[in-house]
């Protein structure tokens, strides 16, 4: 057998890891168009902020690859694949022949559709090279720009706030991360990011980048015609999924790949994990999309022992989180916070919050600040999809009451 991963995120390399465990004798080759190994997507934002030296970023080096038998391909780009021959293509005119291939491209962030968006100074963040030029160029700054009001810009705010840069945070909506929090829980995050320098600007966004005789950018005009001031710019607002590759494979996509719970595309032998991925949930009972580092690895597992035993052998069946530690605040957001048909919310403080997303009769995420105690619970009671709509007041106390609850749904 040969095993063919194309990206070596953490999808990529647990699934090549799942593989050489259950099958120690084939050919595993790892293609990634990156210049090093695999390293922690979580940490490199704490390189970026400053406090963090490159070494404890690495996860794998070319050793690991060498001791497992496994075929690291690096700098390497896949152009095409050719279901029919069970093939793909590079840039530089090589061919690797496959049995079965997984699809663990991930994505890459979308550029701001305004004026002078890739001017000098104007930084995505995802890459661990784009950790190490987004730290370089904040500690020569003063002043900032953040935009993109979500999980992912927040990190912008951070690497602000530690370098001691006046930022201001422009947001389209009335709040931070408005599809997941009320008023009462973004007032938390508001107040915080004030505390740091970083000043949230609402209803607000960008029509445009101003720019020197150098080409660098100098500030950002608002589409209501206020500029802000920043030498350092940092954009969140999203991924393009690399799939131009795919185009012509036949593998079915709708705003990432189409997998079914065992990983499987709608091309025989074509595989696809992490972040890239539309999915079966099992829980919801339809597709889902996240793209939390939990989440890409288990699916990257799942993939590679599916892979290996040719069958399925295991589902993908997740609660993923997503927490943020940059701050004095405890964050964390689990499950779909954002896909409820109802909700429900509570503010005990100054400081702790709680917001849950319920959809047929059932609690599939939430968001907790603040506290964090409950989150092993509620995860729970998504994972044993208790019917717990109508007990909303229980799952709001400060400590659940499991016994109070709804019992979950018995085996047929």
């Amino acid at each position: 057998m040969s095993y063919v991963i194309v990206g070596d995120g953490i999808a990529g390399s647990s699934a090549a890891e799942a593989i050489r465990e259950e099958d120690v004798e084939s050919d595993v080759t790892v293609i990634t168009d990156e210049g090093e190994p695999l390293y922690n997507r979580i940490l490199i934002k704490e390189h970026a902020k400053g406090k963090l030296p490159e070494a404890p970023i690495s996860i794998h080096d070319d050793g690991w690859y060498e001791e497992r038998d496994i075929d690291l391909q690096l700098n390497t780009y896949v152009t095409d694949v050719d279901p029919d021959a069970h093939e793909v293509h590079t840039h530089d005119g090589d061919t690797y022949a496959y049995d079965k291939l997984l699809i663990a491209t991930g994505g890459t962030p979308i550029q701001l559709p305004v004026e002078n968006s890739d001017a000098d100074g104007v930084h995505h963040f995802w890459t661990f090279q784009d950790a190490r030029k987004i730290r370089e160029h904040a500690e020569q700054c003063d002043t900032g720009i953040v935009v993109g009001a979500g999980l992912l810009g927040m990190d912008f705010a951070a690497v602000c706030a530690e370098q001691d840069i006046d930022a201001h945070y422009l947001m389209r909506g009335d709040r931070w991360w408005r599809y997941a929090l009320t008023a009462d829980g973004a007032e938390i995050i508001h107040d915080t990011l004030e505390g740091k320098g970083v000043t949230p600007v609402l209803e607000s966004g960008v029509d445009h980048f101003e720019v020197d005789d150098d080409g660098h950018v100098t500030a950002a005009v608002d589409p209501n015609g206020d500029r802000y001031e920043g030498e350092f710019c940092g954009i969140a607002i999203g991924l393009d999924f690399n799939v131009e590759w795919l185009r012509g494979s036949g593998v079915e996509m709708d705003d990432g790949v189409l997998v079914d719970e065992y990983m499987q595309t709608s091309v025989e032998d074509i595989y696809a994990a992490g972040d890239i991925t539309r999915f079966h949930d099992t829980i919801l009972g339809e597709r889902a999309q996240n793209g939390s580092w939990g989440s890409a690895r288990e699916q990257g597992d799942v993939a590679g022992r599916n892979m290996a035993t040719d069958g399925k052998a295991k589902e993908f069946r997740w609660v993923s989180t997503y927490s943020i530690s940059h701050f004095d605040f405890s964050f964390l957001s689990f499950g779909h916070p954002t896909e409820g048909e109802e909700y429900a919310q509570r503010k005990y403080s100054e400081d702790v919050y709680r917001r849950l997303a319920f959809k047929n009769g059932q609690l599939i995420g939430g968001v907790l600040i603040g506290d964090l105690s409950q989150q092993s619970t509620l995860k729970q009671i998504i994972k044993e999809e208790r019917q717990v709509a109508g007990k909303k007041e229980a799952l709001l106390e400060p400590k659940i009451d499991v016994d109070a609850l709804e019992a979950p749904p018995q085996a047929d």
